[in-house]
Formats: structure tokens, C-alpha cells, sequence
């Protein structure tokens, strides 16, 4: 198998929509002072990152197994699509990606309980679901929703719990800070696609209410991550912490991001795309930063 072509299907790009939330976990259990454990934190670091690499196959398998990636296809290459893979090889890769998941999984439970039993269960069958099986997520609009509460909401709280057997409110709102600018990476591709999406029936956001509605949506992605730094410091722990403050020296770049995608169409907006995920990048290491600081 073409390991390179592996690499190019991985999407690597994206791959810190899966590291973020849980470096971010990891940093507010340091900051607790409840880290226990370096390999259950190596381990969750790997699952995030497998779930994510076994989701990203399984999407560049059906999106051309449905139409949606052909040769009018305005994205980055997809590797199914342009002959750089079987559907065979795609498949298995998704489902090795899977599996060393599903294992690290059974250990992370042995240490987490029910809680991250039923965590990991969602994880995978929502991974696998979101372009395959009989009602894929994305292709029925609930791909923002499962890219929120799996890279938002689970993500970040599930890290932090397997750390410290608790879960508190400023892991959600960690959580949900960088899971909005998921959505948003989500937003651009959506919008992108529109044409090539209605036309296979993948019924996202964009093909159900309109590029204007995911537009307004992507500015309320990019605008809530501040939203959740504010209300991170009323509370408790981190009350007036001024380190937080940090994620503001990203505005410049969020405004220039809404400035983007109200103007850019087409392929034009890979590079908004590409913003994006820079911009996780950035509001990622400096609340990173504030947090352990």
C-alpha cells in the first residue's frame, strides 16, 4: 500500500482538530494539578488522532462511492477519487485506524469506567457513521453536530476525566471553545461544496438552508471560542486570569477570516479553508498557553 497516498488521504492538515481538544484537556489538568497519568495521556492523544485518521478514509471512500469527489471536485485531492488507492486498500486502512482505536479504547475504559465505555462507543460508530452506514451524519446535515460534541464536548471533558476521574464546568467550556472553530472548518467545506453536494443529494447545512445561512454560522464559530474565554474567566478557578487573555492576540486573524468567507467562493476557498485550520492552530497554542500558565 502507497504509504504516501495514505499520508495525502490522512488529510494531516486537520489533524489538530483531533490533538487540540486533547492537549487541551491535558493542560487544564496540569493547571488542577489532577494529571495522573502520562500514558493514559499518550493513549487518549492516539485514539483522538486514529478515530479521526479512520473517519477521514471512510470519507474519501463513500464521498466517491456517492459522487460527491469526482473530477469537478473544487478540494484538495482525494485519494479514492484520483485512482491513488483501491476502494479495498481506502476501506482498509479505515477500519486498521479503527481497530487500534478500539483497542486503545478497551484500555482507556479499564481506567475510565462506563463514562468512557460509552464515550469511545459513540467515538467510533459516529466516526464510521459520518459518511457510511445506512444514515450517514454528513450527508443528512448532522456533521456540525457530531464535530461539535465529539471534538467539543467529548473530547476535551473526556481527556480531563480520564486524568482526574472528575469532570467540572471549565472543561466544557474549553471544550466547546474549540469546537466551535470545528465547525467552522466544517462551514468552509460546506459552502465550498454546495453544488457538487446537492447534486449527489448530500443534504449538509449549506445544501438544506443556503451558503448565506453557514456563512452567519461560520462568523458564530469564530466568534464563540472569545465567548468562552470570557465566561472561562468568571469562573471560579480562573477568575480575572489575565494569562487567558492571550487567545485575543488571535482577533486580527479571526476578522480577517469572516472578512474572507462573505467574499471568496469556489476553490477560492481552500485558502480560507487553510485559515481555518491555522487559526485553530493559533487560538489553540495560546489557550494552551494561558491555561498552563
Amino acid at each position: 500500500m502507497n504509504l504516501q497516498s495514505l499520508w495525502i488521504a490522512s488529510r494531516p492538515k486537520t489533524l489538530i482538530v483531533s490533538i487540540a481538544p486533547v492537549l487541551l484537556g491535558l493542560a487544564l489538568s496540569l493547571n488542577k494539578e489532577v494529571f495522573s497519568s502520562t500514558l493514559v495521556a499518550l493513549l487518549t492523544l492516539f485514539a483522538s488522532i486514529f478515530i479521526q485518521l479512520g473517519t477521514n478514509y471512510i470519507n474519501d471512500l463513500y464521498d466517491y462511492l456517492s459522487g460527491a469527489d469526482d473530477e469537478n471536485r473544487l478540494g484538495p485531492i482525494r485519494v479514492v477519487q484520483a485512482g491513488l488507492l483501491s476502494q479495498n486498500q481506502i476501506k482498509k486502512a479505515a477500519l486498521f485506524s479503527f481497530g487500534i482505536a478500539l483497542v486503545i479504547g478497551i484500555y482507556l475504559v479499564f481506567i475510565g469506567g462506563i463514562p468512557i465505555l460509552l464515550i469511545g462507543s459513540f467515538a467510533l460508530i459516529s466516526g464510521y457513521c459520518y459518511t457510511g452506514g445506512p444514515y450517514p451524519l454528513g450527508y443528512n446535515g448532522l456533521g456540525d453536530i457530531f464535530v461539535f460534541i465529539f471534538y467539543g464536548l467529548i473530547a476535551v471533558p473526556g481527556t480531563y476525566y480520564l486524568q482526574s476521574g472528575t469532570l467540572d464546568i471549565d472543561s466544557i467550556i474549553v471544550g466547546s471553545s474549540i469546537g466551535f472553530i470545528a465547525v467552522a472548518i466544517l462551514c468552509v467545506n460546506n459552502i465550498r461544496d454546495i453544488n457538487t453536494d446537492h447534486k449527489v443529494g448530500k443534504k449538509t447545512l449549506a445544501v438544506r438552508f443556503g451558503s448565506t445561512f453557514v456563512t452567519i454560522l461560520y462568523d458564530c464559530m469564530i466568534i464563540f471560542p472569545y465567548l468562552c474565554v470570557l465566561l472561562l474567566l468568571t469562573q471560579h478557578h480562573f477568575y480575572l486570569n489575565l494569562d487567558l487573555c492571550l487567545v485575543f492576540l488571535s482577533i486580527p486573524m479571526a476578522v480577517k477570516l469572516i472578512i474572507d468567507i462573505h467574499t471568496k467562493n469556489g476553490s477560492d476557498l481552500n485558502l480560507v479553508l487553510y485559515r481555518t485550520s491555522n487559526f485553530m492552530r493559533l487560538f489553540f497554542v495560546l489557550l494552551l498557553i494561558g491555561i498552563y500558565l
